[in-house]
């Protein structure tokens, strides 16, 4: 398997900020892994969401994705990153349709010049569709509940067909039937594409049953990196691995 995400001494500092957020990161992730990022909150894991998808820059060491340098072709490499982030706010009074933010995740792969075509509305439905979210295509983003939007979020990052997806936190804000259809349906994406996928948590008990691995961090560091066993019980061995200290 190819390296997708590779980060060497890393650390990132937020500016006005002395102390680190995250620190001494390394981490090799190969093409279609299935990782779990746990840890309390405060512990790093945004940040290194975000590091890795050339958000924010780090003060320190080198991060590559799909062998390119991240901070010299951020914007290009972004273009095969699906990234959905923990908090996004959406005015209420956003003109933009559920359907038009789907849209709008084709942009970064087709470019800004490129009128969308019949197939792509076709697509971005089909997704939305698979989602649960289709009936809200034409109601406006900023009417929509948290839960609701956070599900158009996702149908936006896997609209542009993305290698990598970054995930953080997807679960936090959705019903309890969507709890259950989000989840089933990122795992029928792994299996049926060759896609590398990093979902950010810590609410150990959202594991899904396609997780290859598991990354503990806490306090800025990492402080576990393991296989799951195969054919093991993801939420076991979430368990035995986190008998690694990590208080909160």
């Amino acid at each position: 398997m190819g390296e997708v995400i590779r980060l060497e001494n890393v650390y990132t500092t937020y500016e006005g900020e002395k102390r680190p957020a995250i620190r001494n990161i390394n981490l090799s992730v190969h093409s279609n892994e299935f990782i779990y990022v746990v840890g309390p909150n405060a512990a790093g894991k945004t940040t290194l969401l975000e590091t890795i998808n050339g958000l924010l820059p780090p003060s320190g060491g080198r991060v590559y994705v799909f062998d390119r340098d991240m901070r010299k072709n951020g914007r290009k490499i972004r273009c095969d990153i699906g990234y959905v982030p923990q908090d996004f706010i959406v005015d209420p009074g956003e003109p933009y349709t559920a359907l038009d933010v789907v849209l709008m995740g084709m942009y970064g792969k087709i470019g800004i010049l490129r009128r969308l075509d019949r197939r792509d509305f076709n697509k971005a439905m089909k997704i939305m569709r698979s989602l649960g979210v289709d009936e809200l295509a034409n109601q406006p983003m900023g009417k929509l509940s948290g839960g609701q939007q956070q599900k158009v979020m996702i149908a936006r990052a896997l609209a542009k067909e993305p290698k990598l997806l970054l995930l953080d936190e997807p679960f936090s804000n959705l019903d309890i039937d969507s709890q259950q259809r989000i989840p089933n349906f990122i795992e029928k994406l792994h299996e049926e594409n060759d896609i590398t996928i990093i979902i950010v948590t810590h609410h150990v008990d959202q594991v899904l049953k396609r997780c290859d691995r598991v990354v503990v961090i806490n306090n800025g560091e990492i402080m576990a990196d393991e296989k799951l066993t195969e054919g093991a019980s993801p939420l076991k061995e979430f368990r035995r691995i986190l008998r690694v200290e990590v208080p909160g």
